[in-house]
């Protein structure tokens, strides 16, 4: 069952907006099942162990996927988002989205992970936590 404030989020998207949130959601719904979605900072994000991992963002030209360990990824698809250690992918439409790179994708966000949960605790510093 889709968390309410995600719920809410994806009911202000419209058209292909929507169509992407809709199959990214059930894509990392089925994937990172035991993953946390909620809304976070204005859009939907999944953690694990209270960690950011991934989420997802309606942008001016359509919906950014972003992982926030994506640039540990070697994935070059991705591309380097920020300072840290995020990668994110931008979809204008639907049929943009390939299954096999979002899975593929959603393991190593699961496999790979820097420790953005304590990254204020640590003055700004980020640790890999595996």
């Amino acid at each position: 069952m889709m968390n309410e404030s995600i719920q809410t989020y994806h009911a202000f998207l419209q058209g292909e907006d929507r169509e992407i949130a809709n199959l990214l959601y059930m894509e990392i719904s089925a994937q990172l099942p035991e993953a946390e979605g909620k809304k976070w900072h204005g859009h939907p994000v999944w953690f694990l162990a209270g960690n950011p991992v991934v989420g997802y963002a309606k942008r001016k030209d359509g919906i950014n996927l972003m992982f926030w360990s994506g640039q540990s990824f070697d994935e070059p698809l991705l591309k380097k988002e920020g300072k840290f250690q995020a990668a994110e992918i931008r979809y204008t439409a639907a049929r943009e989205l390939n299954s096999t790179d979002l899975k593929r994708w959603l393991k190593k966000a699961r496999d790979i992970q820097w420790d953005y949960k304590n990254i204020v605790k640590r003055k700004g510093v980020l640790e890999r936590l595996r």
